[in-house]
């Protein structure tokens, strides 16, 4: 296996891992900083105030995304299973 193999390997890996961490991320950061500026225009500096409308937010990213993730997922591990015979010999 040369090191452009593992290389080429490597960046897939962590392409797959920015896909799949994206959504639900970019809706915790949208949703904060919703709340953000919320309690910005109310004054309201309650910490714990952002806590579960981000949690409500990531698990309906989850849910609308997770069929993307697993099929996203699921494919490139497919990928991986059946590129190890050329990764060897």
């Amino acid at each position: 296996m040369s090191p452009e193999e593992v290389l080429a390997v490597g960046r897939h890996a962590l392409e797959i891992t920015l896909l799949l961490a994206a959504p639900p991320l970019l809706v915790a950061l949208a949703v904060g900083l919703l709340v953000g500026i919320f309690q910005a225009a109310t004054q309201i500096n309650e910490m714990t105030l952002s806590f579960i409308p981000k949690l409500v937010a990531v698990a309906l990213s989850l849910m609308v995304a997770g069929p993307w993730m697993l099929k996203l997922i699921v494919a490139y591990m497919r990928e991986l299973y059946e590129s190890i015979p050329g990764l060897l010999g």
